[in-house]
């Protein structure tokens, strides 16, 4: 079974979505409405914020953080979520400090199975549990009932950049899309939007969208939500 997949985005008036525009307080703030179960992000979203972490002196083993698995875990008070990140290539290498953060109550990565298998070895030698599927690439449906099968996620909240988005759209996998759209213009000739696939080559490639939501919340920002229409 799926769970409700839901993009909270944040944007300029232009689509644009780098620069840091928006209020990031606010964003969060309203991300917390949803009660996500996990929030899903891809490798590159996480790289830039944890690119590496420290090695092990030489001789040493690296420290044991944790053997309690996920599923004996109870949702933070709070209802922090699980951090599910989307790393095919195994690019991503923070996992002590990204476990450490107060965002989350846990972290794991998805994989596919041409993941390295240096990849595989190096998690587990973290602590962080995995999830493998797809032969090239992680098939996302796949991962996703496995998260609700093995995990008891039902919601899940895509905090990332358009690549990942737009697979997930692509594949009809969303159900709602929240965008925040900040009081400014960016401009550019680059494209940093919120859906980033292939160009279609006819309309039957369009995703329909359900006005569900309109509001002005704090400095000037609009918060439209939308629910996929199938």
């Amino acid at each position: 079974m799926l769970p409700h997949i839901i993009l909270h985005i944040g944007m300029s008036v232009d689509g644009r979505i780098d620069w840091g525009v928006g209020d990031e307080g606010l964003y969060y703030e309203l991300a917390a409405r949803f009660s996500a179960d996990a929030m899903l992000t891809g490798s590159r979203t996480m790289l830039v914020a944890y690119a590496s972490e420290p090695k092990a002196p030489c001789g040493q083993d690296i420290p044991k953080e944790d053997d309690e698995p996920l599923e004996s875990r109870e949702l933070h008070p709070l209802h922090v979520p699980l951090l599910v990140v989307v790393d095919s290539r195994g690019q991503v290498r923070g996992w002590s400090q990204i476990k450490k953060e107060p965002y989350w109550r846990n972290a794991m990565a998805l994989c596919s199975r041409s993941t390295p298998q240096e990849y595989l070895d190096y998690l587990q030698k973290r602590h962080v549990e995995y999830i493998v599927t797809g032969q090239d690439h992680v098939d996302l449906r796949a991962a996703l009932e496995e998260l609700n099968a093995r995990y008891g996620v039902k919601t899940v909240r895509v905090d990332s950049g358009g690549i990942l988005s737009g697979a997930l759209l692509r594949a009809g996998l969303v159900d709602e899309v929240s965008v925040l759209i900040g009081p400014c213009l960016v401009g550019g000739t680059t494209p940093r939007s919120i859906f980033v696939a292939p160009d279609l080559t006819s309309a039957e490639g369009v995703i329909p969208l359900k006005l569900i939501h309109v509001e002005a919340v704090r400095g000037d920002t609009i918060w439209l939500r939308y629910e996929v229409v199938r």
